[in-house]
């Protein structure tokens, strides 16, 4: 468990300090950016906000709020509290065109900084669990690597950037966004900052 939580938070470091994001779309206060290698499509939006970064993070490290601001979460329950900055959560999200309906069991790593200009981090990774196997009624899909650093501009703003590597699981949702619109993603962004504020 140790090792997992460890490597969640290191990929989405890695992710996120990878040179050569491409922007897509420039907002007020939304800026998204993509980034391409080899079959894996990352993306990254980036959210103004006018709440402090701590504030940010409380809130957004609790995926069982995630449901008032992501209309792709349906239902989200905590499996497995592992541990205070790990836990287990069973995700369902609604049917697209032509697919039924999905489920994820994720873990959720959340860490402070350790340094003043460090970010404050939330993981995300697809993880197996005994307890819940796929059930026929849900495609279960996977999560690469994905989640939140929030940068605290001042004492009453900060930047969140939500990263996510896109993998056939998560595709249905994003194909019909990244052919241009990205309206899906813009709307999901808008929401999450009036749910912040």
């Amino acid at each position: 468990q140790a090792y997992l939580s460890y490597s969640n938070i290191a990929a989405l470091t890695h992710l996120a300090g990878k040179p050569g994001w491409d922007i897509t779309k420039t907002l007020d206060n939304v800026k998204i950016w993509t980034h391409e290698e080899g079959a894996v499509l990352s993306f990254k939006v980036e959210m103004q906000v006018k709440v402090p970064s701590h504030v940010a993070f409380s809130l957004l490290s609790d995926f069982s709020l995630r449901q008032r601001w992501d209309r792709h979460f349906l239902t989200c329950e905590v499996l497995q509290a592992v541990s205070e900055e790990e836990k287990i959560y069973h995700v369902t999200s609604g049917p697209t065109a032509g697919h039924q309906p999905r489920d994820f069991v994720i873990l959720v790593s959340q860490r402070q900084p350790c340094q003043p200009r460090e970010p404050y981090t939330v993981a995300v990774r697809s993880v197996t669990l005994r307890a819940m196997p796929p059930r026929p009624e849900f495609c279960r899909s996977e999560i690469l690597c994905a989640g939140f650093q929030i940068h605290s501009n001042s004492s009453s703003s900060c930047t969140v950037c939500y990263f996510n590597q896109v993998t056939s699981g998560v595709m249905p949702y994003l194909a019909a966004n990244l052919t241009g619109s990205s309206k899906s993603i813009e709307d999901t962004a808008l929401e999450c900052i009036k749910f912040l504020e």
